[in-house]
């Protein structure tokens, strides 16, 4: 290693860093496992490269500088006018044409990562006159970010083998910028203080030549030595040390770039090849598919198989530092399941099954899952969302309908995940989402879902003990979804007081907690400073009684359901040009402010095109055509065909921070789950049922036939009362014998609980119709030999018709 010893630059440690861009124009990573590098595009330019893992941003971002030397200095991403494409359909190779506005001359740049390295390659063409191509001179700007971070960066220049580098490391993670033209000057610096942008920026000459910037927020600047070319191709190698960075960088620029994006285009061909077709369904001829189907497979991690992540983005990344460490390059497995329902929609069963087999894995041993986690399974946020807890049954069960599990059994991890259910539910600390507890009708449509698939897969192994207790456990949840999550007293819009709410904000340590949906309140995040923030649980919806109709629980015209509509329409919905949009729910603080100011905190949030396609599937279980609601996904994608997880919802557009009725915010872009929502929505259409409906829910919920009531006493959640000829089931996590009256202990039954295979034993007390006196009972703990020491009561009303 040689460097240039022209000392160290000035200005330490930089200024604070940040990253860049939520919103990219484009994604893209070979299909090839073996190169581990993704790369994105925003405003024209090369931000966010991850490497070794999708999980884990590098760089914020490398860019082109352009200067005649005497009258002028563009940065290509504030300067220049920009258009991105794919280059090819069913690819992710990028191509970048970034405009003079003065048409003096424009860069054509194309963008793959070599098939086989981990390295970016970005190839680009100037297009000018010849006198003005001669005065151009181009540089290049890095800025690193290694190791998640802009702080504490290192910076090198480097002369190897007869050839010039930029280099940078934090602790063993290193990256090499090289070029197939040489760096006629060179230069490390501090980002603000003494980096090529500041120094070009000042008189349109680079005067600094430093040969190191070290520990601080630092950037690398080369000048390239075109020598009359007018095309060259940049490379940014990744790697554990100086010496593998180096040497990847001279791999892939050794080969033509022709040749590199010629093998990256057909490894994506060939991976495609067994697409499932269903254009004539679209309203684009396929193009928005095509390009979900490669964005799901390109958010696939390639050390860790099957880990999917939400999106290559963070949300307004330009406001963030090196403390915000997550930004949506995590694993949910919300995001996850939806993922790979939508990979089995297109006719992907392979990545799906190993998608399922890395949450096996990641499981807790408690059969629960982190609320989100970094690809090793490493948790990021601790909450628990328990449809996350029950996403995983669902994608177990619809891998075996597709006769498509191989040689893996899911039954321990989904026998562990429905106890989980079992035991902490059905209220969930986290609706999701994940600002509220409670009970959430979209959880508890996934918990009936999963209990029942739970159950089905239990049948199958001959255990018909546990079969019937998970089904009956999931019919005491489904016997109470209205009770838990209907007003009755809603006053959003007039004359429909009885809907579904957002969520019924019970205090989980609480064991007596009230849960009456009209008396609850509950607390919005993320509102401006002053705003009210607490409101009447009854007045705050969204559209999550939705699943309920999706998973096959409740009818599409249901009364309720359609009454629940009509509020929700009334207060979330926003016709954008490009067709309908929806809140989150109202009073959301999580978007882009008023102002069309960045998120940093508080807000407002903005309307969901994924909430769009949800729309699409209650609109097609009701015999409507979702149409509509396809072409509107397909208008919500940029350009480049990716969808936003929010657009902006006011008709006054805000063109100097880049917002447009209906079109992309700063939030994440691309979203995984709008793109999953969007291929499920066609696979729906083209089958003329929701592609997420489990035939044994709607048989068992929608047949007409009519499940006892059923109530469930734990020591978690106690309820003070329940009526008469009802089935209630007394569960506790060790094995007892109950002592119970029904006639204020006059006499005494004693009822040995029974054990299941879930870490729960139960005992059952039939509460007859006719059933006037309290219902008393105690523990005696067989495995301790004494006594609980106390009494419970549950006070008995009158039988009440079923739903």
């Amino acid at each position: 290693m040689g460097d240039v010893a022209k000392g160290s630059a000035f200005g330490k440690p930089g200024i604070e860093p940040r990253w860049t861009r939520s919103a990219k124009d484009a994604v893209g990573t070979a299909y090839s496992a073996s190169s581990k590098v993704w790369f994105t595009t925003s405003a024209g330019v090369l931000n966010e490269v991850y490497y070794p893992t999708i999980d884990h941003p590098q760089i914020r971002d490398l860019l082109l500088l352009v200067t005649d030397g005497k009258t002028f200095f563009h940065d290509e991403r504030r300067h220049l006018e920009s258009e991105t494409e794919y280059c090819e359909e069913e690819t992710l190779a990028v191509r970048i044409i970034n405009t003079d506005p003065e048409g003096r001359y424009r860069l054509i740049k194309e963008v793959v990562s070599d098939p086989h390295e981990e390295c970016v390659l970005m190839h680009v063409r100037l297009e000018a006159e010849e006198d003005v191509a001669r005065e151009l001179r181009i540089f290049v700007l890095l800025a690193p970010h290694l190791e998640m971070g802009g702080s504490n960066n290192n910076a090198r220049v480097a002369d190897v083998s007869g050839r010039t580098f930029l280099t940078a490391n934090k602790g063993s993670t290193w990256l090499a910028l090289g070029a197939t033209v040489p760096f006629a000057r060179r230069s490390c610096g501090f980002v603000g203080r003494s980096d090529g942008w500041t120094d070009l920026a000042d008189n349109f000459v680079m005067d600094w030549a430093f040969d190191r910037a070290e520990d601080g927020n630092v950037a690398l600047t080369g000048e390239l030595d075109l020598q009359g070319r007018r095309e060259f191709t940049v490379g940014l190698a990744f790697g554990d040390s100086f010496h593998h960075a180096i040497s990847t960088n001279f791999q892939s620029l050794g080969f033509p770039f022709q040749e590199h994006r010629r093998r990256f285009v057909e490894q994506w061909w060939k991976a495609c090849d067994r697409l499932r077709p269903l254009d004539e369904v679209s309203g684009d001829g396929g193009r928005l598919y095509r390009r979900s189907h490669t964005l799901l497979m390109a958010h696939e991690d390639k050390t860790y198989p099957g880990a999917l992540i939400a999106s290559l983005s963070i949300p307004w990344g330009e406001t963030k530092g090196d403390e915000d460490l997550g930004g949506y390059h995590l694993v949910w497995t919300r995001d996850l399941y939806h993922s790979a329902m939508a990979l089995i929609a297109s006719g992907n069963v392979e990545t799906p099954l190993r998608a399922l087999i890395y949450l096996a894995v990641t499981q807790n041993s408690s059969g629960g899952f982190h609320q989100n986690f970094w690809v090793d399974g490493s948790p990021y946020w601790t909450g628990v969302q328990l449809d996350e807890v029950a996403f995983p049954i669902l994608l177990a069960w619809r891998l075996h309908e597709e006769d498509a599990l191989e040689d893996f059994d899911p039954y321990p991890m989904v026998l562990a995940a429905a106890g989980y259910l079992v035991r902490r539910g059905p209220a969930t600390p986290q609706d999701r989402w994940e600002e509220a507890s409670g009970y959430s009708p979209s959880t508890l449509a996934a918990n009936v879902a999963a209990l029942t698939c739970a159950s089905l897969f239990a049948r199958q192994r001959g255990d018909e003990d546990t079969a019937r207790y998970l089904l009956e456990y999931a019919d005491f949840v489904e016997c109470h979804i209205e009770s838990w999550t209907v007003t009755t007293e809603g006053t959003l819009l007039p004359g429909v007081p009885r809907h579904y709410i957002r969520v019924n904000p019970v205090d989980l340590s609480d064991p007596h907690a009230d849960e009456d949906p009209d008396h609850g309140t509950i607390r919005i995040p993320n509102l401006p400073a002053g705003a009210p923030a607490v409101f009447p649980a009854r007045e705050i919806v969204d559209g999550g009684f939705l699943e309920l109709v999706r998973y096959g629980v409740r009818a599409a015209d249901d009364p309720l359901v359609e009454d629940s509509l009509r509020v929700v329409d009334a207060t979330l919905k926003v016709d954008t040009p490009g067709g309908p949009a929806w809140h989150r729910y109202n009073h959301d603080g999580y978007g882009q402010g008023t102002s069309g100011a960045p998120f940093e905190g508080c807000g407002r949030g903005r309307a969901w095109p994924l909430l769009t396609g949800e729309r699409g599937h209650y609109e097609l279980a009701r015999g409507r055509s979702p149409m509509p609601f396809i072409k509107a996904m397909e208008w919500f994608a940029n350009g480049a065909g990716l969808l936003p997880e929010q657009v902006w919802d006011e008709k006054l557009a805000r063109p100097e921070v880049g917002l447009f009725f209906g079109r992309p915010t700063g939030s994440a872009m691309p979203l995984m789950w709008a793109h999953a929502e969007y291929v499920r929505l066609l696979r729906s259409a083209d089958d003329g049922v929701p592609f997420d409906r489990i035939g044994a829910v709607a048989e068992r919920y929608l047949s007409g036939g009519e499940c006892r009531p059923r109530e469930v006493w734990k020591f978690s959640r106690q309820p003070r009362r329940v009526c008469a000829g009802t089935l209630l089931r007394v569960q506790a996590e060790a094995p007892f014998r109950l002592h119970a009256s029904l006639d204020e202990w006059a006499t005494v039954s004693e009822i040995d609980s029974w054990e299941t295979r879930l870490g729960v034993w139960y005992a059952d007390i039939d509460v007859a119709r006719d059933q006037k006196a309290p219902v008393r009972f105690t523990f005696r703990w067989t495995e301790a030999g004494k006594w609980e020491g106390r009494d419970f009561e549950l006070l008995v009303d009158p039988e009440i018709e079923a739903r």
